[in-house]
């Protein structure tokens, strides 16, 4: 069973690598450790760190060393992190110490959230129906930024060779809590929220087009939509039945429903051009959410074409948990690998019982695995209870 950890480079450094065999595989029972080799900004606590306490990581970075002659002809280029060189290249000492650590290893790559690449290439990021970037999203209609993220994944597989890739982010995002000191005086709703993320920058406008969706009647819509938003006192519900009822909550806007059902054209291609560009001894998985169809997921689709998925389920109850495993294997089939993301936060987690119960739920409804989240972000005494829920379930 695929028993991993995410966990970031500099979790590692500081501890060692032999520490990391010692806590992962022996106090906590597990397989593999789950690397971030590309990654964004953020501020976390590291109550683990004999230092840094509170860390500040680069934004948009890589974690390992880029193959020069990959990307000498493309527009968007990697940036490796100050702390490769400062600290080590701990995805080359992973894959070099397999032996020595007995963990596998996979790279958890973040592909198409990225600020610093968007600010640097803002023709190539998302952009709502008033033609307004988000910068931390680059679009994966863009060819320049589908040539990224392909490029990225090749060069991980091809000179590093980890056993697994995982894909975070290779869709369209979310328009709340994508960036830093967001502002919203509004208050919006979910589909407020849905409605502000709908890309309609020129590169999917031009692949929209050509497949013959009515993407001009799409974003007039859409611009109505949060004009109207905009304008009320207090939020209110547009589409009562939004998300549950999926892209036919708009069913009664043609024009919009027919491009929100062409929006997984661009997301499903992206994940076909991933694999096929990877090397074949690398599996590749896809890092999704319940309802990843509001990012433009098709998940049987994409399933179809990678080797399987991770469905993040951190903050649900066993049953629900349980019904979106089973929603998940049915839409990627009884071959793929199914994955299931657990977070080991407190108060979402508060004894080990509830952790046990989660992993438990997840493999009884069909999950292969679990990866757990994540190393260097709780204390020490948390990895008993990932050991107590890996019992539970190996």
């Amino acid at each position: 069973m695929h028993l991993s950890m995410w966990t970031y480079p500099w979790d590692i450094q500081d501890q060692g690598l032999a520490a990391l065999a010692a806590d992962l595989r022996g106090r906590a029972g597990l397989t593999t450790v789950s690397l971030a080799t590309s990654y964004h900004a953020g501020r976390f606590l590291q109550p683990r760190s004999p230092q840094q306490k509170a860390y500040f990581p680069e934004d948009g970075t890589v974690y390992f060393r880029p193959d020069e002659s990959l990307w000498q002809d493309k527009v968007i280029r990697p940036l490796m992190a100050r702390n490769v060189d400062e600290r080590g290249d701990m995805l080359e000492a992973l894959v070099r110490g397999r032996d020595m650590t007995g963990l596998k290893v996979s790279c958890w790559t973040v592909c198409l959230h990225n600020t610093r690449l968007g600010m640097l290439h803002p023709n190539h990021v998302t952009r709502n129906a008033f033609g307004n970037p988000n910068y931390y999203n680059l679009c994966p209609s863009s060819p320049a930024a589908r040539a990224y993220v392909v490029t990225l994944v090749r060069d991980i597989t091809t000179n590093y060779q980890p056993d697994m890739v995982e894909l975070e982010s290779p869709n369209f995002m979310g328009f709340a809590h994508e960036y830093h000191h967001e502002k919203d005086g509004v208050g919006l709703n979910a589909e407020d929220d849905f409605l502000l993320s709908l890309c309609f920058c020129d590169h999917c406008m031009a692949r929209a087009t050509k497949a013959g969706v009515p993407v001009e009647g799409a974003r007039r819509s859409v611009v109505r939509f949060i004009a109207d938003l905009c304008e009320r006192a207090v939020p209110e519900r547009q589409f009562p039945d939004f998300p549950a009822a999926g892209i036919d909550a708009f069913r009664d806007h043609p024009d919009l429903h027919g491009y929100l059902a062409w929006r997984t054209e661009p997301v499903t291609s992206l994940i076909g051009e991933i694999k096929a560009a990877a090397d074949p001894a690398t599996r590749i998985v896809l890092i999704d959410l319940k309802d990843g169809w509001l990012g433009g997921v098709d998940l049987a689709a994409a399933g179809k074409l990678c080797d399987g998925v991770i469905l993040c389920c951190y903050d649900m109850a066993p049953g629900v948990l349980g019904n979106v495993i089973r929603t998940g294997r049915a839409a990627i089939g009884a071959g793929k690998f199914l994955g299931v993301g657990l977070r080991v936060f407190y108060p979402e987690v508060g004894e080990p019982a509830v952790l046990a119960a989660r992993a438990k739920a997840a493999v009884d409804a069909g999950a292969d695995g679990v990866n757990f989240y994540n190393y260097g972000l709780i204390p020490a005494k948390r990895l008993d209870w990932v050991k107590a829920a890996v019992d539970v379930i190996t």
